[in-house]
């Protein structure tokens, strides 16, 4: 078996996604700081931002692989900002951009219908949830409160992954993606 190579093109395309989702996903991380200081339980709303270099990058390039990748350059560019808080970063890119994927990997990349990345996205928030209900300790607060602390888990990389993927399309319109989809559209087995 030979090596899988990646266009030039694709990975700069993922590199340039991931700065920019870096960047939101950097003052992502400063507005949760404070949201986890003032109300801890709203901090679910926060932790959609991790979802939309990884959703824009899988909607545009429809390549196996691009959301896990623009999802770790997205961590360390986030983590070029907050330093202290590179393993929360690009662990979160890493684990959100494979949760995206995984849809898409059982299809084996052969379907690309939009509710594979709504679906993948309440998966990862559930699952990103229960992660730090664990952490904060469950015992600590009321039923109810989880409640809603697990249903802003949810409906934020739901409303995240609604923007990539409008962000996607718009940039699918201006021809950004073309030459990506037009030069490879047989070769989407590699990365």
């Amino acid at each position: 078996m030979g090596v899988n190579r990646v266009s030039t093109r694709v990975l700069l395309s993922c590199a340039a996604i991931g700065v920019g989702g870096g960047l939101v996903a950097a003052g992502s991380g400063y507005f949760a700081g404070l949201i986890a200081a003032i109300a801890p339980m709203l901090y679910g709303i926060t932790i959609g931002a991790h979802f939309l270099p990884s959703v824009v990058a899988l909607a545009l390039l429809r390549r196996p692989g691009v959301a896990l990748l623009t999802g770790v350059i997205a961590g360390l560019v986030g983590a070029a900002f907050a330093p202290m808080w590179l393993g929360r970063y690009v662990g979160t890119g890493l684990l959100v951009g494979a949760l995206i994927e995984l849809p898409f990997l059982i299809s084996r990349y052969r379907r690309w219908s939009p509710w594979l990345f709504y679906v993948s996205a309440a998966v990862a928030g559930v699952i990103l949830a229960g992660g730090v209900f664990i952490a904060l300790g469950a015992e600590h607060y009321s039923a109810p409160v989880w409640l809603a602390y697990i249903a802003l888990f949810v409906a934020s990389p739901l409303v995240f992954t609604w923007i990539g993927r409008v962000i996607a399309r718009a940039l699918e319109r201006t021809g950004v993606a073309r030459q990506l989809s037009s030069s490879t559209a047989g070769a989407r087995k590699r990365l």
